[in-house]
């Protein structure tokens, strides 16, 4: 999330101006579920390559997005890409989080964004323009075009993901959610193929939840024209949340690990795991969904609820 105020004016007006026209807020809508090169928002917009171009310009000095040269049949062609999902403007005067005062922090990681990977096959990953490496090889998890996975599947271990922790000092924190889209991972699919999947915050495992299945039996509403219909289709959306009493899964209570287990203060990240454990009864493996595959259009999302014990600079 961008977050803009009184305390950076320049940067401020330099990200109102670039969306004060109707026809950039458009580019940014269609940057919205892939990257696009400037003749195909050209086409998609039916404007002139020249006015794509020029406000092509203006979003990318205020940051809003990002460029990248790529080879083309014929020289190259720019490529651009979203930097933001969502952009916050404070216009209060205040200097400090008051007292009492419950705040949100949330941070969307994509799903290609892990640090740390165990993978067995079945595995593989893709994305909206197809297959990003070999399936069924480990090894290719740790190629770097990683990063743009859409969708990751694998029979057995995990993924590990750093979540930022930027927060106000002093902040106490409240509540913390992670909500993510989810199923088993069979051959094809299969509805009755139960899995085991775990969740873990900083090392410590807040609660498990045993999926029924791996679905195909519709296609996913976001998925791209060229995934196959007897694939994975879609999971379900599911939210853990740790607080000071317990932690639940989809409001019900999983297990009984508390804020304070989890060490939260100590650190400027946090660090998540999703995996099947080597001894789960089910060891049904594992998807996960990014904004572009299955029925909801988000990755995984992180939130924290957080108040102050004492006035501290505001973010």
């Amino acid at each position: 999330m961008l977050e803009l105020g009184f305390n950076d004016p320049e940067r401020l007006v330099t990200v109102a101006h670039a969306l004060s026209t109707r026809s950039r807020v458009d580019i940014l809508r269609l940057l919205n579920s892939k990257n696009l090169n400037i003749i195909e928002i050209a086409e998609k917009l039916k404007l002139p390559v020249s006015t794509v171009a020029s406000n092509i310009k203006v979003l990318e000095a205020a940051e809003l997005i990002n460029t990248e040269l790529l080879p083309a049949s014929r020289g190259a062609m720019k490529v651009c890409s979203r930097n933001y999902d969502d952009i916050h403007i404070a216009l209060n005067l205040r200097n400090s989080v008051p007292k009492g005062v419950t705040h949100v922090y949330e941070v969307e990681m994509p799903i290609g964004h892990y640090s740390d990977c165990e993978v067995s096959p079945t595995c593989g990953m893709a994305n909206a323009d197809g297959y990003i490496i070999k399936e069924d090889e480990p090894a290719s998890f740790y190629h770097p075009k990683h990063v743009n996975a859409q969708i990751i599947w694998l029979r057995k271990g995990y993924l590990e993901y750093l979540m930022p922790m930027d927060i106000p000092a002093g902040a106490r924190i409240e509540s913390l959610e992670l909500s993510m889209e989810m199923c088993s991972e069979a051959p094809n699919y299969d509805h009755n193929w139960p899995s085991n999947i775990s969740v873990w915050v900083n090392g410590v495992e807040i609660g498990m939840w045993t999926s029924p299945g791996d679905f195909g039996d519709r296609r996913g509403k976001l998925n791209p024209n060229w995934w196959y219909d007897w694939a994975t289709q879609y999971g379900f959306l599911k939210t853990w949340r740790v607080d000071h009493e317990k932690t639940t899964l989809d409001m019900e209570k999983v297990s009984g690990v508390t804020l304070a287990e989890l060490n939260l203060s100590e650190s400027p990240k946090l660090r998540l795991r999703i995996g099947i454990k080597p001894d789960a009864v089910n060891q049904g493996g594992l998807n996960l969904f990014g904004r572009q595959f299955g029925d909801h259009e988000q990755n995984i999302i992180m939130q924290l609820k957080y108040t102050m014990d004492q006035d501290g600079e505001d973010l």
